[in-house]
């Protein structure tokens, strides 16, 4: 594989640089300081909760979840009994908040969580739960507001609904230039290699129905 491919897939962290103590691709910085900027003229304090996401990081997230060390939620955030659940259907569950390690878009540097650090109210921490997002929560004038400003600067939200597959993330930005030019190379063969060679688990699950869990939860995002 080539640079790139390996980047997008989470194997090679040359094209990082550190912009509020987080890491994210060198070629989104001039948009994002622009975006930054832009909100706060408009009142907010625009903050990154999570930037760039390595492979072996996802990895050990996916890990333990699927050993059932971490909790796995539903769309209403109550934790899903794996129990009795055959593989495939405990990664279906995993995929619904945590991508399949090769496959996260975090693993771009192109893509962050953001949130307004002045809106939380005292003795408040940041949850990351779409409440935080919906009228009536605290970032929910900032999510208006990215709504209407994200374009402008060459960012979306890939997760802005539910649309059967990843449960949406309204936290979740992706600078569209450099999230295409990267997603290009996350394609059934290279996530077939990299699952194939790594350390991941239910990976017998994965690969049987890679091209399922392809179309419903990687490649099934808004465009922007």
């Amino acid at each position: 594989m080539n640079n790139i491919a390996l980047q997008a897939l989470g194997l090679d962290s040359s094209h990082l640089v550190e912009y509020q103590n987080k890491f994210v691709h060198k070629e989104v910085i001039k948009d994002l300081d622009a975006l930054n900027k832009a909100a706060k003229t408009a009142g907010f304090t625009f903050s990154i909760a999570s930037a760039h996401r390595g492979f072996q990081r996802q990895a050990m997230i996916w890990n333990a979840k699927f050993s059932g060390k971490r909790p796995i939620l539903d769309k209403n955030n109550a934790p899903v009994d794996i129990q009795h659940l055959s593989d495939e259907k405990i990664v279906e569950a995993i995929m619904l908040f945590s991508a399949l390690p090769g496959t996260s878009r975090h693993h771009f540097g192109s893509d962050l969580d953001v949130y307004a650090s002045n809106c939380l109210g005292a003795g408040e921490s940041l949850q990351l739960e779409p409440w935080e997002y919906q009228s009536g929560g605290p970032f929910y004038e900032f999510s208006c507001w990215l709504d209407g400003s994200l374009s402008q600067f060459g960012f979306f939200k890939p997760y802005d609904t539910y649309r059967g597959g990843v449960a949406a993330e309204p936290w979740h930005i992706s600078h569209l230039k450099t999230a295409y030019k990267l997603e290009q190379h996350v394609s059934l063969n290279t996530i077939q290699q990299v699952i194939s060679e790594q350390d991941v688990l239910g990976k017998e699950a994965i690969l049987a129905n890679l091209p399922k869990l392809y179309s419903q939860f990687i490649t099934n995002i808004a465009k922007g």
